[in-house]
């Protein structure tokens, strides 16, 4: 990628140079053309050639089913799961040892969707279950993440595990899928996970950050279109500064790639750019369905193409935003990734149907707070304490 970039770069300002100069540069420019294609093409056979070498021998490192420490070091973990954000679509196409896929985890190893093997990695299962559903180019163990003050305070799960009963449930995804694509897993997961259950599953809450809130509704919405028996025990979706309406940092990416193609000197970095994975393109606007981007140009300049998703009709949804400055100029510049507008689903064209009753916005909290902060667990205490009847009816008003 890093040769291709290079070599277009260098092809766009030669054409220039040479375009300027006129029909008597012909000749030369015949035989620069040629030496530097057979070049750049020697240099990017010896570079993948070499990567292929060492991506073969880690990917067989990190699969090794004899080394159960490997996959779960947070840091190596972490050092995937960025990956995956950024090139996971291209990784799964290439079937490359990286790629991955939507998993349960516990204590950073996989659960297999058997009955023994749920059971033995929740002794202490109960009938309500909280899912845990991280955001872009992170893992489940961002829900470790120490708060910035020095706090010591425990994860959301262990804490809602002790005050109500929850048992927490963690998920290791590729970020780099479409949304709805890891909606569509995330759906087809929890059908087995509830028939797998090893006691009746009487409340489920799902809980994501970021683009986890995404997933998390894309998935309320396929588990509703086949008949999924989990969505009716769905109480409460926690959407935790997701960008219903969109993240500015991917539109500005969208029109400086755009840009940037126009021009033979800068088309080399456009493609750069827009080699991104389909799951942060998703974000641009909040694209929850197949239909808001099969059949399209995903390079597109800046057009929403994102259908409507109606809420579970026996769920309450809950919008949590925030911003990193005081709050006249927070609630313009959001938390630096996601405004408390497209946090909260409230734009000119565009409205999430979220009840401000069942949202918390608060001021000089960044993106990454939202995972472990004592205001949001008390909320959470309050929105999912209430007993399910009056989630219900307060949904219905």
């Amino acid at each position: 990628m890093l040769t291709t970039l290079v070599r277009d770069v260098h092809h766009g300002i030669a054409s220039r140079v040479f375009d300027s100069i006129g029909p008597a540069s012909k000749p030369v420019q015949v035989i620069h053309d040629t030496t530097a294609a057979l070049t750049y093409r020697l240099v990017d056979g010896a570079v993948r050639g070499s990567l292929h070498g060492v991506g073969a021998l880690a990917a067989e490192t990190l699969s090794n089913e004899d080394d159960d420490t490997v996959q779960a070091r947070p840091r190596i973990a972490g050092a995937i799961a960025a990956v995956n954000g950024i090139y996971g679509d291209e990784l799964t196409n290439r079937n490359n040892g990286f790629a991955l896929t939507m998993q349960i985890r516990r204590k950073g190893k996989p659960v297999d969707l058997t009955a023994d093997a749920i059971a033995a990695a929740f002794p202490r299962a109960t009938g309500r279950i909280v899912v845990f559903v991280h955001g872009w180019c992170m893992t489940e163990r961002s829900w470790w993440r120490p708060p910035r003050t020095g706090e010591t305070l425990r994860p959301y799960g262990k804490r809602l595990r002790k005050d109500l009963g929850f048992t927490p449930v963690y998920l290791r995804y590729n970020t780099g899928w479409h949304i709805s694509e890891n909606g569509q897993a995330l759906a087809d997961l929890l059908h087995q996970l509830q028939e797998l259950w090893p006691t009746p599953v009487e409340d489920t809450v799902l809980v994501g950050h970021s683009m986890g809130g995404l997933v998390s509704r894309s998935a309320c919405h396929y588990g509703m279109e086949h008949k999924h028996d989990w969505t009716k025990a769905v109480r409460h979706v926690v959407c935790l500064g997701s960008p219903h309406l969109g993240a500015d940092l991917e539109k500005g990416v969208n029109a400086a790639s755009w840009a940037l193609a126009k021009l033979p000197e800068t088309r080399g970095l456009a493609a750069f750019l827009n080699a991104r994975s389909a799951g942060v393109k998703d974000l641009r606007y909040g694209s929850l369905l197949h239909e808001d981007w099969r059949d399209c140009d995903p390079d597109e300049f800046l057009r929403d193409r994102c259908h409507e998703v109606p809420f579970l009709p026996d769920a309450v949804y809950h919008f949590v935003a925030t911003s990193a400055a005081p709050r006249a100029l927070g609630l313009l510049f959001g938390d630096s990734l996601v405004r408390p507008n497209s946090a909260s689903g409230r734009g000119r064209s565009r409205r999430i149907p979220f009840e401000a009753a069942h949202g918390l916005t608060l001021t000089g909290l960044n993106h990454f707070d939202l995972l472990n902060h004592q205001a949001i667990y008390e909320k959470l205490l309050e929105w999912l304490g209430q007993p399910a009847l009056t989630a219900n009816t307060e949904s219905a008003g």
